[in-house]
């Protein structure tokens, strides 16, 4: 139960992988924000629990789920294209509860297509639901996460490491995610700058591929190919394992979830057979064996550093004086002429 008291929201939760993270955070004492676009009367649903890969499966009947089980969990619907919705997720959420202490980021779109077979309009949603999203979320957060009495709050993105062959045969749904990966490393070398050592932003991906939404299709042109399959359950151990790891072990990292959970940081599992979809099966790992490492050399290097917010607010704040002297200048005009009024002159300006 090491999540007690504290309050996660996870964005993209209403099925597959999204549900399980939001599931297992409630079983281990997170109170949960079930976030998604997906609604539903919960109380009619028959039979109940949906298919958690089915659209019947809603942030309504992940909600029902995790109270009917002893969890506290409200159900609060989000459209990531929309900072308006975000914003107002946030607020809820800290209107209901008093703070916020873990983001966690799964909302996506997926569109896996050369650059000629993805039309412009698919493209931009795939922006606006995966890096926008997620950006939007994190900017609408923070604030709060920075309060987290945690101490210091965590976010988790669902994005993969960055290697060239993620890239191809998907370049725009790829463009996106690992926009959301850049997200990450470049959040937490702000945390960095900012001595805030207590917070953490890490992404996480499947080292193998995990039964959701997106593998019902394949499952069930081929049956066979469940036994490629793991359970949800081995990504959200690994989001567990995530938020309990120190941050500074955690923070700016491309995790992958076996990879993780088979480090010391991530508990040191070592049989993944309970994973497995198919009883028996050695589920095939998509993911390389070994990742690029993006730091250079001249990493702390930052030569001459620049800040165009503190840049943009010294040159309001100087805008500000100038409006201030130029009232001055006026009101001793207006003094002046008064002055003059009262000694029979007429006025300098009539």
């Amino acid at each position: 139960m090491d999540g007690s008291g504290q309050v996660a929201v996870v964005i993209g939760a209403s099925r597959g992988i999204g549900r399980q993270i939001a599931v297992d955070l409630a079983k281990n004492g997170y109170t949960v924000v079930v976030a998604a676009k997906s609604t539903s009367d919960a109380r009619s649903a028959t039979p109940f629990p949906p298919d958690p890969n089915s659209p019947e499966s809603t942030i309504s009947t992940v909600e029902r789920e995790i109270v009917e089980a002893g969890g506290r969990a409200t159900a609060i619907p989000v459209d990531v294209r929309d900072f308006a919705s975000v914003q107002a997720l946030v607020d809820k959420t800290i209107e209901t509860y008093g703070r916020l202490d873990v983001l966690v980021y799964n909302s996506g779109a997926v569109w896996w297509a050369s650059v000629e077979d993805t039309p412009m309009r698919r493209f931009q949603l795939l922006q606006r639901v995966n890096p926008e999203g997620l950006y939007g979320a994190v900017q609408a957060a923070l604030p709060h996460l920075k309060k987290s009495p945690r101490p210091g709050g965590r976010v988790v993105v669902v994005s993969p490491p960055i290697y060239s062959r993620f890239f191809r045969g998907k370049t725009a749904y790829a463009v996106g995610k690992v926009g959301m990966s850049v997200l990450t490393v470049g959040l937490a070398m702000d945390f960095r700058r900012q001595g805030r050592a207590d917070m953490a932003i890490t992404s996480l991906w499947p080292a193998a591929a995990i039964q959701s939404a997106a593998t019902r299709a394949m499952e069930a042109s081929s049956p066979a190919a469940a036994a490629a399959l793991r359970k949800a359950t081995v990504f959200s151990d690994a989001v567990l394992a995530v938020l309990r790891a120190p941050a500074g072990a955690v923070n700016g990292r491309l995790l992958l979830d076996e990879d993780f959970l088979r480090s010391a940081a991530g508990g040191g599992v070592a049989d993944f057979a309970p994973y497995a979809l198919v009883p028996g099966a050695t589920p095939r790992r998509i993911m390389p064996a070994v990742l690029p490492d993006l730091a250079v050399a001249e990493q702390d290097d930052e030569g001459d550093r620049v800040d165009s917010a503190a840049l943009r607010r010294a040159a309001a704040k100087d805008k500000d004086k100038d409006k201030g002297k130029g009232k001055d200048e006026d009101e001793r005009h207006r003094d002046r002429d008064r002055n003059r009024d009262r000694e029979g002159h007429l006025p300098a300006k009539l």
